[in-house]
């Protein structure tokens, strides 16, 4: 059975090597639009869709009226891509905060000073909330946690499981926004639109739905690792020599207290803004839901991250002048070469899917096909989440899948009569589930290597033996999470309700 095991993880491995790299996937999918553009043009597919009663035809964007278009928009398509600037933007901000060193400290201090007995909740919560800095989670909490648990006696890979499952598992949980939000956010917007033009999903569109996950996830973490995962590991008897944490030095500390001061300026000066009736940062309806400070949130987030960064930076030391700032900012953009190379392909593909009438005739098929099937919202949402795992399996970028699946699935939502926040909020749990036993997952080969720090016989086999129980017991825990919210009705996010009224 365990040899079984591992020839059917071996060969997910195989297929999702096989496949090619996601800016040349979604260059495929491109030119199979265009050809399907044509042959559908060329049948006559169309459908009538049940939100306006309008006929919906295929356009051929093969035709010379599209080969125009396509030419004399791609630039635009590509600049225009609402993911594009959002990413951009917030990462020059965090870039700063983590080269900077605040990131880091701020992470230590919460660790070091965590009761011991609250020590494996604290990792799986630290491990949700690091997911704010990107990928900082994988390069400091997880070995981070092997060091914590071997200082205490326990066994160094249950530490790291735990915070793996809360960086990587936990990946759709958090308190606060970070780029994944406005990052999904801006896809959802681009793939509503195709229904509602005028629609916009607002980067806290999950927030009160995502803020309780953050504590489910991190509960349930904490008791698979105690329950499940540390007994079947037992004592550790590896070879390696326990690591002492090095606390905060005198001048990081003072960089944290004048961090904190700044971030209360902050605070502060936007209450003041918002709290009066008339407060200059209000929306023009005079609401606080529309105002600057949430639509613009990725403005907010650049500055006081930006801000907080160069104060810490210029009191710990680890900023001498503003060439380390401004270096700070130009590393951030290092790790989004691929990516803007991706957004071209994925922004054409999204622009021809749009233009071509595709994706809105998959959703009112789709839509048909459901609403004859009458499965219902919750076994809807089931199978939804199951489908997003699936393919997570096979492909490891959340914002390249939901670029793929948002403008089918959130259409096809939206006319059944569910919104495209419910839509967004069911995906981000299917994506974050089996995170932890993908290998296709960016930093799968990492975590192994650190495994094999302790173990040097750790594989493939051993990481996904270990993560297994957690993925299972997120699923099951998220999806009555998902379920008991619809039950009751509440909204997943501020302005962000469970229905959609066309």
């Amino acid at each position: 059975m365990k040899l079984r095991k591992i020839n059917i993880l071996g060969s997910v491995e195989k297929v999702g090597n096989a496949l090619p790299h996601p800016a040349a996937l979604f260059g495929i999918f491109g030119l199979i639009t265009l050809l399907l553009s044509f042959i559908g043009f060329y049948f006559q597919w169309e459908g009538i869709n049940p939100a306006n009663g309008e006929t919906v035809k295929i356009i051929n964007l093969l035709s010379r009226d599209g080969i125009h278009k396509i030419l004399l928009e791609m630039v635009d398509s590509y600049t225009g891509f609402a993911p594009l600037g959002i990413v951009m933007v917030a990462m020059l901000g965090i870039g700063i905060a983590e080269s900077s060193g605040l990131i880091r400290s701020a992470i230590n201090l919460l660790l070091i000073n965590a009761p011991k007995h609250l020590i494996t909740f604290f990792l799986v919560l630290t491990g949700i909330l690091s997911n704010i800095a990107s990928d900082l989670g994988y390069i400091l909490i997880i070995p981070l946690a092997g060091i914590i648990f071997h200082s205490l006696g326990r066994h160094p890979i249950a530490g790291m499981a735990a915070a793996f499952a809360g960086v990587s598992g936990g990946f759709s949980a958090n308190l606060l926004i970070g780029t994944i939000d406005p990052l999904l956010a801006g896809l959802s917007t681009e793939a509503a639109q195709i229904i509602d033009p005028n629609y916009y999903v607002m980067p806290t569109a999950n927030y009160y739905f995502m803020v309780v996950s953050t504590f489910i996830i991190a509960t349930v973490g904490t008791w698979i690792t105690n329950t499940i995962v540390e007994p079947r590991l037992g004592k550790y008897t590896g070879k390696v020599e326990k690591e002492e944490i090095n606390k905060l030095n005198t001048k990081e500390r003072k960089g944290l207290i004048w961090t904190g001061i700044v971030l209360l300026f902050f605070i502060a000066i936007i209450s003041a803004g918002l709290i009066p009736d008339n407060g200059i940062l209000r929306a023009d309806d005079n609401s606080i839901l529309h105002s600057p400070i949430l639509k613009g949130f990725i403005a907010v987030l650049f500055i006081i991250a930006g801000t907080c960064g160069v104060v810490y930076g210029y009191v710990s030391g680890t900023f001498k002048n503003h060439k380390d700032v401004v270096n700070g900012m130009n590393d951030s953009f290092k790790g989004l070469i691929s990516f803007l190379v991706l957004v071209f392909f994925a922004s054409q593909f999204v622009a021809w899917f749009k233009w071509s009438n595709l994706g809105i005739m998959v959703a009112v098929k789709g839509a048909a096909f459901l609403q004859s099937a009458d499965l219902g919202l919750i076994p809807l949402v089931v199978l939804f989440i199951i489908i997003s795992g699936i393919i997570n399996m096979f492909m490891g970028s959340a914002s390249a899948k939901w670029a793929i699946m948002g403008p089918v699935f959130i259409p096809m939502f939206m006319l059944l009569g569910y919104s495209p926040e419910l839509s967004q909020a069911v995906y981000r749990i299917g994506d974050s589930i089996t995170n932890l036993i993908s290998p296709m997952m960016s930093f799968f080969a990492l975590i192994i290597v650190y495994f094999e720090k302790y173990d040097s016989k750790s594989g493939i086999g051993s990481l996904i033996a270990t993560m297994l129980p957690y993925s299972i017991a997120f699923f099951i825990a998220w999806t009555l999470l998902i379920i008991g919210w619809i039950l009751l009705g509440l909204p997943l996010g501020p302005e962000a309700g469970l229905y959609y009224d066309n």
